[in-house]
């Protein structure tokens, strides 16, 4: 799949748009989401050009893999989430609802979140 450098996460990486940040490193930038679905929901993004975790596994270099992860980690011990716990959802194309082209994950904590799947 081509890249679109005019997706939303594009450009808060670049800077175009703003974004309420929680946490930056040289390898991830993680954010408040303006659309809220628990408490605390805080997206994760690598700084790349990568639209699946498929594509960022084999494609991404090996610091950046570890440097993301290690971000993701980190974003939830800023936010304070250690102790209650949290759930991490990364969507990957349109059976998933992927609504941004741009490998991304959800931190989504605060409150029980209840099963997994309710009906499918």
């Amino acid at each position: 799949m081509v890249y679109d450098t005019e997706n939303i996460f594009s450009k808060i990486l670049k800077g175009e748009i703003p974004c309420n940040k929680v946490y930056e490193d040289e390898f991830a930038l993680a954010f408040h989401d303006i659309n809220p679905q628990a408490p605390v929901h805080t997206l994760v993004i690598p700084k790349g050009e990568y639209v699946s975790m498929a594509e960022f596994s084999v494609g991404a270099p090996d610091e950046l893999l570890t440097g993301f992860f290690r971000a993701i980690g980190e974003t939830a011990r800023v936010l304070g989430l250690d102790e209650d716990g949290y759930r991490l959802i990364a969507n990957t194309g349109k059976n998933a609802h992927q609504d941004v082209p741009h490998l991304h994950f959800h931190i989504l904590s605060g409150k029980p979140l209840g099963p997994m799947l309710s009906n499918f």
